[in-house]
């Protein structure tokens, strides 16, 4: 028996029982609101947790091996036989409006989503008090936190963004005719959700200035118009990398593969490697929507991968 476990089994067989005179104290279940302030130059950010979900690890990631994707998770430290997927969102204030960067599942997640209004809340904010929501792109994750599933409008006085590839994408009649199957309930989704706003919407470019601080990067492949978005204010920058990775562990640190959502993967493989390229270079804080809770930190190259350094946890804010 190697020495180290030999001494540790000795020192634990050393310890003393423990006896039965005091009750055990009751377990308390869930966990603290989840949010986390940071700030950005002069702008205020705080990531709104969501939860997460649990998916089936068949086809996950078409394009590897089940055996690597097992180990792959082995190694991180996460479960085998499932695939952990986080939600994140931003809020940011920039001294003169509150902005939404995505709206989390809303009521229409997974069990062990759906948190997000409440940590919202508890982080001060109402949903009446927001003034612009940016959306990223249109899979439900990101933009059913706008529309109650009984159709109720969540941010009353909200000025509506979306990128224009997207929009053109999921509300063409003509795509939706055409699209696979596996495609057609997001057409639907995302004429649930706009539908009854489809005339106060406004669609932005890829390059631009969207609002003062925050640029529109072009990131598609996991969708038409994906979009990314660079936060500059002063000396602060932060790169929103949306859904350029599924959870960080495993695609940042294997980018060649591909997630089952990503619905061009040979774009969204040279999108990934292109961004975490730039912001492993450019040393720049980074945000992703599915990284761990609070999906920020920085990149850096690790062999042919790379690997997410998360900021150290800053209770000031």
């Amino acid at each position: 028996m190697p020495i180290l476990r030999r001494t540790l089994l000795g020192s634990l067989a050393a310890l003393p029982v423990a006896g039965s005179v005091h009750a055990a104290p009751p377990s308390i279940a869930g966990q603290a609101p989840s949010f986390f302030r940071y700030r950005v130059g002069d702008l205020q950010v705080t990531a709104i947790h969501d939860g997460m979900a649990y998916r089936s690890l068949d086809g996950f990631v078409p394009n590897a091996q089940p055996g690597a994707v097992k180990q792959a998770l082995a190694d991180s430290f996460l479960p085998t036989d499932r695939f952990p997927v986080t939600f994140t969102t931003l809020v940011i204030n920039t001294g003169s409006k509150l902005v939404l960067i995505d709206t989390g599942n809303g009521d229409l997640g997974a069990p062990t989503s759906g948190t997000w209004m409440a940590n919202f809340r508890a982080a001060g904010f109402d949903p009446a008090q927001v003034d612009t929501v940016i959306f990223s792109h249109f899979h439900g994750d990101h933009i059913n936190g706008f529309r109650l599933k009984d159709g109720a409008a969540v941010f009353p006085k909200a000025e509506i963004m979306v990128p224009e590839a997207e929009w053109a994408f999921w509300t063409s009649d003509n795509e939706m005719t055409r699209a696979p199957a596996g495609l057609k309930g997001t057409f639907e989704n995302v004429r649930r959700v706009f539908g009854p706003v489809m005339k106060d919407v406004t669609t932005y470019g890829w390059g631009k200035e969207i609002m003062p601080g925050i640029t529109s990067l072009q990131a598609d492949g996991h969708t038409p118009g994906h979009t990314a978005f660079a936060i500059v204010s002063g000396a602060g920058k932060l790169m929103v990398m949306s859904d350029v990775t599924n959870h960080t562990s495993i695609f940042a640190r294997h980018p060649e593969w591909s997630a089952v959502f990503d619905q061009d993967a040979a774009q969204a493989r040279a999108t990934r490697r292109r961004m975490l390229d730039l912001a492993a270079a450019e040393k720049m804080q980074v945000s992703f929507y599915h990284a761990p809770f609070p999906a920020t930190g920085h990149i850096v190259r690790e062999g042919d991968g790379y690997s997410l350094v998360p900021v150290m946890w800053n209770s000031q804010g």
